[in-house]
């Protein structure tokens, strides 16, 4: 599994997706979203990390904002499967 990385240089774009979420995008990525709960704005991030709650909603879009995206490396399987294992089923014999 890979991710799309950009640099943290790159503007977020905000969208309000409904009465209380806002969307933000990178680059036409999905960064995160803040939600209002009545109390506070949580701002996630695009793992849905929760980054926080904050009194205004320029607070939470500026937490999101100064999360630097982490750098993934794809996925490798350095360990090899047993030789049975890597063998396809047999089908059972009536």
């Amino acid at each position: 599994m890979t991710m799309t990385t950009f640099p943290p240089s790159d503007p977020l774009t905000w969208k309000q997706a409904d009465t209380d979420v806002h969307v933000a995008t990178r680059a036409g990525e999905f960064a995160g979203f803040v939600e209002f709960d009545g109390t506070a704005y949580l701002a996630r991030d695009n793992r849905g990390i929760d980054l926080g709650s904050f009194a205004s909603l320029g607070d939470a879009r500026d937490a999101l904002e100064e999360q630097i995206p982490v750098e993934s490396r794809p996925w490798s399987f350095t360990v090899s499967l047993p030789r049975a294992l890597r063998r396809r089923p047999r089908r059972a014999r009536a």
